[in-house]
């Protein structure tokens, strides 16, 4: 990671990590690389409280690039590409390409492939009538913002149980601004989620579309994506990974159960909502 950003053409002014609880060499290494650090506890961590943090410690930045720990920049461009994306004034934010990491299983592979093509594009609120949920796809593991854009839309919102970038975009799409995908903008990025892990991240995913107001009500439900993904998956894997299917099948159902069952949220127990999720702090 330290390798791959020193190797970018364009050097941001400032570098500023927020640790909030590793374990390794994570913070000599990037305080050796030259970085600010600013260690939080991991029970304040907050998807996004803590990104609006980051912001709020870089009151003078006219651009600020999100970058999570496990994303690795895939050229010297990566950055410069993707805030090239702001010559456009309308732009309030942009995102990158994340290709499968070394090793992806097909599944995995196929989920980056999907949702991010090799064609860039770019998104506004007229376009929520025929993309639907879609519009607001973004992703904070690689993205930038236009800080006047971010803080007209009202910063990241803090308690939400995850996708404080899709939600950031709704709010910088209905502010008037334009998203922008660059897909020459790339780094290695992806997870083989487990049956287990997968079940949680749909849970989750239905608690944040019962919740989060607005998002669903304006842009749309994402059944008709869903649709789109599983019909794309069996395609790939007969194709690279036939003997994928059957998992495949069985975690069709078992993400869309979950789903459900995150959306029906506020009927369950406590206790079953934080063994059912993701992000169990969430519920404390």
């Amino acid at each position: 990671m330290v390798t791959a950003l020193k190797a970018q053409t364009l050097r941001p002014s400032r570098f500023l990590v927020i640790d909030s609880g590793s374990s390794d060499d994570t913070v000599a290494r990037f305080g050796d690389a030259g970085a600010r650090i600013h260690t939080i506890p991991p029970s304040e961590f907050d998807h996004g409280g803590t990104r609006q943090l980051a912001v709020d410690m870089l009151p003078d930045a006219e651009f600020v690039i999100f970058l999570t720990q496990d994303a690795v920049p895939a050229h010297p461009e990566a950055f410069a590409n993707l805030v090239q994306a702001f010559e456009d004034d309308r732009v309030g934010v942009a995102y990158g390409r994340q290709l499968p990491a070394p090793g992806a299983n097909p599944l995995a592979t196929h989920a980056r492939l999907f949702n991010y093509p090799d064609e860039s594009h770019v998104r506004s609120l007229s376009d929520a009538r025929r993309y639907g949920v879609k519009t607001v796809f973004c992703s904070n593991s690689f993205a930038a913002y236009r800080r006047a854009a971010l803080m007209e839309a009202g910063g990241f919102r803090s308690r939400l149980i995850l996708s404080e970038d899709s939600v950031a975009a709704a709010a910088i799409l209905v502010a008037g601004w334009n998203l922008h995908y660059v897909a020459d903008a790339r780094v290695y990025h992806s997870h083989d989620y487990t049956s287990a892990q997968e079940f949680r991240r749909y849970f989750d995913i239905g608690v944040l579309h019962a919740t989060a107001d607005g998002l669903v009500e304006r842009f749309g439900k994402p059944e008709g994506e869903g649709r789109r993904f599983v019909v794309s998956e069996l395609a790939y894997l007969l194709r690279k990974g036939p003997a994928f299917i059957p998992l495949a099948l069985v975690r069709t159902v078992s993400k869309y159960v979950a789903y459900r069952l995150g959306h029906i949220e506020r009927h369950l127990p406590q206790g079953l909502k934080r063994r059912l999720g993701m992000n169990s702090r969430y519920w404390d």
